[in-house]
Parts: C-alpha cells; structure tokens; sequence
C-alpha cells in the first residue's frame, strides 16, 4: 500500500486529494460521520479518513465491524491515510512506500488548536484533555524519523512549505518516484487558496528546543537528509523532553479516569 502519513493538520488530507487525482484507488471517505456538519471548515474538500488512520494491524484488520480482512497482495497500489502513531503500529507487510509530510511546528500549534477550537464549538460541554500542541508535534515527528530509520521502508518525507511554494515540482517528483500516476491530474488537486497560514501569539516551547524543532524542519524543507550529527541532537533532544512528555501522558490518563468516572 502507498500510506500518507504525518500530524494532523500537516497536509494528509491534501496528499490524499493529490493521489487520488492521480489516479490510485483510496480507503475513505471525504467526510466521515457527520464531520461534513462539523468539522468542514478545517479541510473543506474533505478529510478521506477510514478506521486505518490508527494503524493496519490486528485491531484494525479484520473490520471489528464487518469482519472483512484485507490482504497485503490486493491493496498493493491503494493509498490511505495514517497518522504516524497508526504508522508506527502498522504491519510491515502493508507498507509499500509512505509519503510523509512535516509542517513547521509553529504552524502546526496555530492549526491545530484552530481545529480544536471547531471541535469543541460542535461538542458543546468541557473539552476533553488533550497533550500540548508543541510536545505532540515533537513526538510524533520524532517517531517517523526512527520508525522509518528502524524499518527501513520506503519513504518520501516532504515538507508542508515546499508543497505549497512549488506545488507541481513537488507533486511531479512524488508522482514519479511512486513509478506510475497522472502528474497533471494530481497537481490539479491543490487549492492554495485553503491553506491557513498562521503563527501562535507566544512560541510555544522553549527556545533551546524550538531552535531543533527549526532544524529538523529545516533540513526536510530543504532536503538535505538528516545528517548523523542532527540525528544525535534528536535524541538528545528527546530525552531531555522525555520527562515533560510522560507528565503530559500522565495527565491524559488522569483526565481519561476522571471523565469514565
């Protein structure tokens, strides 16, 4: 399978528009549930989610709800959607090539609290708990680089800026080294004038973790790879955010307790 995959709000749903106009055959739906009544103004042409978004594995395949099993050998050219924890999770038979994308992080803490924002408003009541903006960003993003360094799958990791600034350079390059598709239908698909382009009134962390926060960012935007010297900051880094991520975990689950309560 072709999986697209990152954070939200870093341009999956764009990527399945893409690749669908180019022709590969895609699970899910423009708006699953009743998210076209809710959640339409984040991404008005659509999410294209379905219940892989948290991984193809055992819990997901078989269909807990129809028992439909899907195998590796019939899904090979199918693209879907998966968020990185789904990905990281993921049966290594269903990962053909993933097309991954980064945005800037300080985009991504001014997008996604925009999302919740619209979440809760349809909600109604008290938001549920949810980890810093900033610290997810991080994890998440810090488990594709390892995952794809451990698994060592194919893997095209595109920036979310460049995508935008050179729309048909970037998507003639992907389509061309996924080896078959329609370059012109996809570069069809992108709609800048959807795009939000925010920033958060106050950096959002600390300025010793935004500075390697920039830097991988940077290194992907500009494609120079991750050097073995940035690779180690990246580790670094992450254990010196280690325990401030486990606290943030620790109140989710606190808060998880509280509401079944």
């Amino acid at each position: 399978m072709i999986l697209v995959t990152g954070t939200k709000r870093a341009g999956t749903s764009l990527w399945m528009q893409i690749l669908m106009g180019a022709g590969f055959p895609a699970f899910g739906e423009a708006f699953p549930a009743n998210w076209e009544a809710t959640l339409k103004d984040a991404n008005p042409e659509g999410f294209y989610e379905s219940s892989f978004r948290n991984g193809i594995y055992y819990a997901t395949n078989p269909s807990p709800r129809t028992g439909k099993y899907v195998f590796p050998e019939q899904v090979e050219r199918h693209v879907v959607k998966v968020f990185i924890p789904g990905l990281v999770r993921t049966d290594r038979a269903y990962i053909g090539r993933v097309v991954a994308t980064l945005r800037d992080f300080r985009e991504y803490v001014a997008s996604v609290e925009r999302l919740y924002a619209i979440e809760d408003a349809s909600l109604g009541g008290e938001a549920p708990a949810r980890i810093s903006p900033a610290l997810e960003w991080w994890t998440e993003n810090y488990a594709l680089v390892r995952d794809i360094s451990v698994r060592r799958y194919a893997a095209h990791v595109e920036s979310y800026g460049r995508l935008m600034r050179d729309p048909e350079r970037v998507i003639r390059e992907v389509v061309a080294w996924l080896g078959h598709g329609d370059a012109d239908s996809a570069c069809a698909r992108v709609r800048p004038e959807h795009r939000h382009f925010e920033r958060p009134a106050t950096e959002p962390i600390e300025p010793e973790f935004a500075l390697v926060f920039d830097e991988l960012y940077q290194a992907v935007d500009q494609r120079r790879g991750l050097s073995g010297s940035l690779i180690q900051k990246l580790n670094e880094t992450h254990q010196l955010l280690l325990p401030g991520i486990r606290a943030e975990e620790e109140r989710l689950r606190l808060a998880a307790v509280s509401r079944r309560r």
